[in-house]
């Protein structure tokens, strides 16, 4: 009868052993995905008010253009970074995304239709950059979902490594 293949080898757990550096270092990053994976699947209380009640003002009184959210490591909890008055562009906001770290967005983009019809869509934006941390890569992708649900009335979703997979062409194609 065959053993089944162990999935760690033996020398490995000896060397974690040894090596208390390696060993918090796995504990931290399981303990990150498992924050990940509850943030996920959870009731959604890891979204802060600040960020539903920015979100609502942007989608029904105008007040922003667009806002860009974080995730706070030590707390778990998604926060405001940066709101954009109404009068900013799509530029600011691509120029507010930081290069070395991940971010979601959401944009109110308004455009006037073939039928001369004033129209208003709302993108969420998922930036992470190649320069960013892979932990904060898989946190920032595992937690998406949840917060779209959040973020009710999205009509659009971008995702985004460097600036020209989220440039301004893409966002007026993706509305007509």
């Amino acid at each position: 009868m065959r053993r089944p293949p162990t999935s760690v080898p033996v020398s490995w757990f000896f060397f974690l052993k040894r090596s208390s550096k390696a060993t918090k270092s796995i504990r931290h990053s399981t303990e990150q995905m498992a924050m990940a994976f509850k943030m996920a699947t959870s009731g959604l209380s890891w979204v802060t008010d600040e960020c539903k009640n920015s979100f609502m003002e942007m989608k029904w009184k105008k007040v922003h253009r667009y806002i860009v959210f974080k995730i706070e490591e030590k707390s778990g909890k998604v926060t405001v970074d940066k709101v954009g008055g109404p009068g900013e562009s799509y530029d600011d906001l691509a120029a507010s995304l930081p290069g070395d770290d991940c971010r979601y967005a959401v944009f109110d983009f308004d455009f006037v239709t073939v039928d001369n019809c004033r129209k208003s869509k709302i993108f969420f934006i998922a930036w992470a950059p190649s320069a960013s941390r892979i932990r904060a890569k898989m946190l920032y992708a595992t937690s998406k979902d949840g917060v779209r649900r959040v973020l009710e009335g999205i009509h659009y979703e971008v995702q985004a490594t460097d600036p020209t997979e989220m440039g301004f062409d893409i966002i007026k194609d993706r509305a007509k």
